[in-house]
């Protein structure tokens, strides 16, 4: 009789452990859709543990728009950038201890006409991390994208630290000898970035607004070096080592850019490459600050819409 109770516990045991990985593939299923790619969608919040959701949500929309272009990897998670969907089968779910498993998953693309891609793309396996949090399992991870994202925010405020202190020092050292308006926005190229010094091609723009049209007023150049200061994570910048004008603007360029003087070139002689970053920094500009404009224009020139 004690045999007999022992076998249907272990049946019994054994049912509820096949229950369960029958229920986590199935929940893997579910949270298949929610996979960010190329978007990410607002009633995935329900589905991903908060901080997985709050990083990814900086990623999409917290950071300047143009960051898509420049770190695409950041934005799809499976299908790349053919304008395919993605078709996914959950393999297998492993718990790696009472609150937390990782599916392993198959994602083959697939054309929105239904249509499978060539016969020699295999599907791809992908790892989706999962936490059982208040009860329910929500995707915590998708391979290891999380840190990467952590990594890249935490590099692009650096970023973003280093570019605000190099404009409040453009703003205070150089914007008072142009003509004034009503705001002044410096553009900034970096050529190369180190701990304490940067190279770039500077400038220092100033716009009245008029209507719906940033209006230029004065603007020069300003290429060079600066020194940085870090006091924790705020820097200063403490010098600037600049182009001579006129005659020995070329000669203090290749040495004070040394290396990096074929980069700088591309950068400072190419209008269209100025110009396209010009747009890019005031269309964000405007953006934060909320400023109800549409365009800027030089004098002389067509309005440019931002």
């Amino acid at each position: 009789m004690k045999r007999i109770t022992w076998i249907l516990c272990a049946a019994l045991m054994m049912t509820a452990c096949n229950s369960t990985e029958e229920q986590l593939k199935k929940r893997a299923e579910e949270l298949c859709a929610y996979i960010p790619d190329h978007e990410l969608l607002e009633r995935s919040q329900g589905y991903m543990t908060e901080d997985f959701y709050a990083v990814l949500d900086t990623m999409f929309y917290r950071l300047p728009e143009h960051e898509a272009m420049d770190h695409e990897w950041l934005y799809y998670f499976v299908t790349g950038n053919g304008g395919t969907i993605a078709d996914y089968e959950v393999l297998l779910v492993e718990k790696t201890d009472a609150d937390h498993a990782v599916a392993t998953i198959s994602v083959r693309e697939v054309w929105p006409e239904g249509i499978i891609g060539d016969e020699d793309d295999e599907p791809e396996e992908h790892r989706l991390y999962m936490e059982r949090v208040n009860g329910k399992w929500l995707m915590s991870d998708f391979d290891e994208h999380k840190a990467d994202c952590i990594q890249y925010i935490a590099n692009n405020r650096k970023e973003q630290a280093v570019r605000q202190a190099i404009s409040d020092y453009l703003l205070h050292e150089m914007a008072p000898y142009y003509l004034q308006g009503e705001l002044c926005i410096p553009s900034l190229m970096m050529v190369r970035e180190e701990d304490t010094c940067v190279w770039g091609d500077f400038w220092v723009f100033w716009y009245n607004i008029s209507g719906d049209t940033l209006k230029t007023v004065s603007g020069g150049n300003h290429s060079g070096c600066m020194t940085l200061r870090w006091n924790g994570n705020k820097p200063e910048v403490i010098s600037f080592v600049q182009t001579e004008d006129g005659a020995g603007n070329d000669t203090s360029a290749k040495r004070i850019f040394g290396d990096y003087y074929d980069i700088y070139m591309n950068m400072h002689a190419n209008e269209q490459v100025r110009e396209a970053v010009r747009r890019e920094q005031l269309g964000d500009y405007v953006r934060r600050y909320n400023i109800p404009v549409k365009y800027y224009q030089d004098y002389g020139w067509q309005p440019v819409e931002l």
